[in-house]
């Protein structure tokens, strides 16, 4: 990586400009198994910023989970046409969560998830990507349950896939406490 110096037109400084932009620092990579947790939360009284003591008090849903949507905060983009231009802009438009669900083991005795969320149960998900270690980031996503599909896959182990609505705006890269 060249650079080059040039002085400052205010002040006549000389500045050193490189010539290409530096990398992004390098990530430890990881993958979900055995690092990203899922917790329900019956109450949070500020869901902007969960307390130790509330997430404590949820139910960690980890160890009986087979598989979950992407969760993803996402916002529409729209397009903005004009008269002056062939090319359409966009705007950012709404924005939603895309595919917010969970699937679950079923047991063979009926005594699963579905005892702990009904369907209409309200309260919160929260998502530790990373894990549940303080200091790192947690989004937190108030639901309602919506749905405990059963569906039936030949060959792989029954699950109980819940569907959420998302009902408020989440709060997303929240430290956890």
């Amino acid at each position: 990586m060249g650079s080059v110096a040039i002085t400052h037109p205010e002040t006549g400084a000389e500045i050193v400009v490189p010539f290409e932009a530096p990398p992004i620092s390098a990530s430890s990579r990881y993958i979900p198994e055995g690092n990203t947790h899922f917790y329900f939360v019956a109450a949070i009284a500020n869901y902007n910023s969960p307390t130790r003591a509330e997430l404590n008090a949820g139910t960690d849903l980890t160890p009986e989970i087979g598989g979950t949507g992407t969760w993803a905060i996402i916002t529409a983009s729209l397009d903005a046409a004009d008269l002056a231009t062939l090319f359409t802009p966009q705007i950012s438009g709404k924005t939603t969560v895309d595919t917010p669900t969970i699937d679950m083991y079923a047991d063979a005795t009926s005594t699963d998830v579905r005892t702990l969320l009904p369907r209409g149960t309200v309260g919160y998900i929260v998502k530790f990507p990373e894990g549940d270690v303080t200091g790192r980031k947690m989004d937190v996503f108030p639901v309602k349950v919506l749905a405990q599909g059963k569906p039936t896959v030949l060959t792989t182990p029954s699950v109980i896939q819940l569907q959420f609505a998302v009902t408020k705006n989440p709060a997303e890269n929240v430290t956890i406490p």
